[in-house]
């Protein structure tokens, strides 16, 4: 649920200057553990993708429409929250992996989402994870606040 008062002090006039202000720009790469503080501070959804094609061709309404039988963890998306809840659970070196290789997160749209009437309109963000044949383990990580990776070599 959107933190109205967080959301109102974020630099920018529109949903699409906040978010860059938060640095949820399209076409940018953050890392996840950034978007989960975002998340948590302005209330903001963000939805994390494990298909390309729903992530960048269908509306995100659509896919939770098309998926809300199944169970949260058999589907093709999940708010971060709950995604690094799970792995934090599941895998106890996962704090350690992700400082030394962050995982980076392609943002792909921002928005809006209209709520009910208690709670207004809902912000949200939609992003892609890297397949396992994009991530260069041999790489060198990515300096603190890097919007890109570094191209292979």
């Amino acid at each position: 649920m959107l933190k109205q008062s967080a959301w109102a002090a974020v630099p920018g006039k529109t949903p699409v200057e906040k978010f860059g202000s938060l640095g949820l720009i399209p076409g940018t790469k953050v890392d996840v553990r950034k978007c989960a503080i975002i998340a948590g501070n302005y209330g903001v959804e963000i939805w994390l993708f494990f298909e390309e094609d729903l992530a960048r061709n269908k509306p995100i309404a659509e896919v939770l429409a098309e998926f809300a039988g199944v169970p949260e963890f058999e589907r093709p998306v999940i708010r971060v929250e709950r995604f690094l809840h799970f792995t934090r659970e599941n895998d106890p070196s996962f704090e350690q992996t992700m400082e030394e290789f962050p995982l980076m997160v392609e943002v792909v749209a921002t928005g809006v989402r209209p709520g009910d009437s208690a709670t207004g309109p809902e912000m949200y963000a939609t992003c892609l994870m890297p397949f396992l044949d994009e991530l260069d383990l041999e790489a060198e990580p990515p300096e603190p606040g890097m919007t890109e990776f570094p191209p292979k070599a």
